[in-house]
């Protein structure tokens, strides 16, 4: 069964919370944007497919941090090599993931939720969908992100991402996005 914030407050705060944060954020959208630009002279942004809720497809956008002809691989995958200078910055900052505001505003992802899968990744997709994770919208930040998500295997992603899907509630995304504020405060730059 739905909760009334799952069918209507979440949305609202979404809304909410990724206007300001898009209008907050200005400045440095247009500032990484001709960062950008001004490396390699090709688009600041970068388009992706991903799988979303009940399995629909959409279209992710982001910071492009890699070089243009860089193989379509999830972040794990991808090696350094095709990180670009500035892409080394805005990753280290998670600056490439304000984009995804704009897919929270159109409503294909929510602030909270499961990191969205790419179509490729065909064994997390099916054990979100026998978690239950596919009935919520894919989310900027989640549970599984803030346990490690890149160490994990698809089982403990698919795991965390059913448990956050049977227990969707304002506290528990308050307390993701507060634990992501912090973990982005303190992140070791790894890239």
């Amino acid at each position: 069964m739905v909760s009334r914030y799952e069918a209507s407050g979440k949305r609202v705060i979404d809304v909410s919370l990724a206007s300001a944060l898009l209008l907050l954020t200005s400045p440095i959208l247009a500032g990484t944007a001709v960062a950008i630009w001004i490396e390699d002279r090709k688009s600041a942004l970068f388009r992706q497919p991903r799988v979303g809720q009940h399995g629909e497809p959409f279209t992710l956008v982001k910071f492009r941090s890699m070089r243009v002809d860089t193989a379509t691989v999830s972040s794990t995958e991808a090696s350094q090599a095709w990180v670009t200078r500035v892409g080394r910055v805005i990753r280290r900052t998670s600056i490439d993931e304000l984009p995804q505001l704009w897919c929270v505003l159109r409503g294909d992802m929510s602030l909270v939720g499961p990191r969205p899968a790419l179509p490729t990744q065909t064994d997390l997709i099916r054990l979100r969908q026998l978690g239950g994770a596919d009935a919520v919208k894919p989310g900027m930040t989640g549970l599984a992100q803030l346990r490690a998500y890149d160490n994990m295997t698809d089982q403990e992603k698919a795991g965390h991402d059913g448990e956050y899907a049977a227990h969707v509630s304002v506290v528990s995304d308050l307390r993701i996005l507060l634990g992501t504020f912090a973990y982005v405060l303190r992140k070791p730059p790894t890239y």
